[in-house]
């Protein structure tokens, strides 16, 4: 174990040390080219969607056992700091460096992201430096496999899951971002509409959730009530409040830019949440479930996915629309996996793989001009070509992942240090809910 880390340790400093003979040359900057409010909306919005993943860990966290708490909110945490140097090292370039028939970036265009400075690129944000664009960017990234997290919690080892993180990043998440985002993407091409990463993030941390609780199994405690009671709903409340008000940054920060286009998005996030909310708990109370808390969250939180590739495309009563249908499916998903096999520890495939999917349709019907509802069926079409592609690249390409991992590093901890629990014998840490008395 201390080998691996030294190893580690010893491409993290040669890295570190490495960059300081990396020169960056300056460029001159026209300040007028830029628009002054784009410029602080997007660094506004940037803050937004950095708090998404400290408010995931608190949703995540309170949601699993009270001897798993620490680790699971630590494995969205650590993304912050495992992704963001990825990013700036090659991943920004692999999203948006020039395209390679569609498929993937110039892994060197922006190298330590060299080049990325505070000059403008046209195609990219015509009216912002591409650097902030780039930290913008570099927050979905982060957050996507953090998301993943939920699928496999409270049995994976922690340096096996540092592991399939960086692969992951690499090999699924910016390939997608490429293919979806770059202006020369084969999905953008084709007319596949993403507004803020329905597909890209959504879909793409579902299908890895999915595969990877199938590829590690149920937990030992797997159907024993008792042992997966939620240890905090609170937390999964205030978690909830963080990623909701982080997801405005998501969706109206996606326009780039302080624009009329930034408010539409805006007010379709908050419709389609607030519906998608009611209608879960709604759902549940009419088929004798009492109305809980746990359903109110987590409903809010699929109304967001839903929405979010349509949020700048579709009209407020539609995404209204959107947020409903997206809680029943998602409420019937979660059912149907409460009763199978599938250990999926924190419903992510049934909500954010699920909740993709739908928002990802729904664009295609309600998108304006282009839309099934406005009688045009080729973006329709196109969307069920890439939700097939996307379907069988991000769930075959994850569990192949997870499979290369587990050959690396095994990523399933032992029995032992299971029912133990993860908070210490993966981290040296406990959490108590209070003090005892003394």
């Amino acid at each position: 174990m201390k080998s691996r880390y030294r190893f580690t340790f010893l491409i993290l400093a040669i890295i570190a040390f490495g960059a300081i003979f990396l020169k960056e040359e300056l460029v001159s900057v026209d300040n007028a080219a830029f628009d002054k409010a784009d410029i602080a909306w997007m660094l506004t919005a940037s803050g937004l969607v950095l708090l998404m993943t400290p408010g995931l860990s608190f949703f995540y966290g309170g949601m699993v056992s009270k001897k798993n708490i620490i680790s699971t909110m630590l494995q969205s945490f650590i993304s912050l700091g495992v992704v963001t140097l990825l990013y700036v090292i090659v991943g920004f370039s692999l999203c948006f460096g020039d395209s390679f028939h569609g498929i993937i970036g110039n892994p060197f265009q922006y190298f330590f992201f060299r080049n990325v400075g505070l000059n403008i690129n046209e195609t990219l944000a015509p009216t912002i430096p591409i650097l902030l664009f780039a930290i913008f960017q570099l927050k979905f990234a982060i957050i996507t496999p953090a998301l993943i997290t939920g699928s496999f919690a409270e049995r994976v080892k922690f340096n096996a899951y540092l592991i399939f993180i960086t692969l992951f990043s690499l090999f699924i998440y910016c390939p997608l971002a490429h293919w979806t985002w770059h202006p020369d993407g084969f999905l953008r091409q084709w007319g596949v509409l993403d507004f803020a990463g329905g597909t890209v993030v959504h879909m793409s941390a579902g299908y890895a959730a999915l595969a990877g609780a199938l590829f590690l199994g149920p937990r030992t405690s797997f159907g024993d009530s008792k042992h997966t009671e939620p240890a905090n709903i609170p937390y999964v409340i205030l978690g909830t409040g963080m990623l909701w008000f982080g997801w405005f940054g998501f969706n109206a920060g996606s326009s780039l830019g302080a624009n009329l286009i930034a408010v539409q998005a805006f007010a379709t996030t908050i419709a389609a949440s607030a519906t998608a909310m009611m209608a879960w708990i709604f759902f549940d109370a009419a088929r004798g479930k009492k109305p809980s808390a746990m359903g109110a969250c987590i409903g809010s939180v699929v109304g967001l996915v839903a929405i979010t590739p349509a949020a700048g495309f579709v009209s407020i009563p539609h995404s209204i629309f959107i947020g409903f249908i997206a809680a029943l499916i998602s409420n019937l998903a979660v059912r149907a996996k409460n009763k199978s096999n599938l250990d999926d520890t924190l419903d992510v495939f049934p909500c954010h793989g699920v909740g993709g999917i739908v928002g990802m349709l729904m664009t295609a019907v309600f998108a304006r001009e282009v839309g099934l509802f406005y009688g045009e069926t080729t973006t329709f079409l196109y969307h069920l070509l890439a939700l097939l592609i996307v379907t069988v690249y991000t769930f075959g390409g994850s569990y192949l992942l997870y499979w290369i991992t587990d050959k690396i590093e095994p990523l399933r901890v032992s029995v032992a240090d299971e029912d133990f629990g993860l908070d210490f014998t993966q981290h040296g840490e406990t959490y108590k809910l209070k003090k005892p008395i003394a």
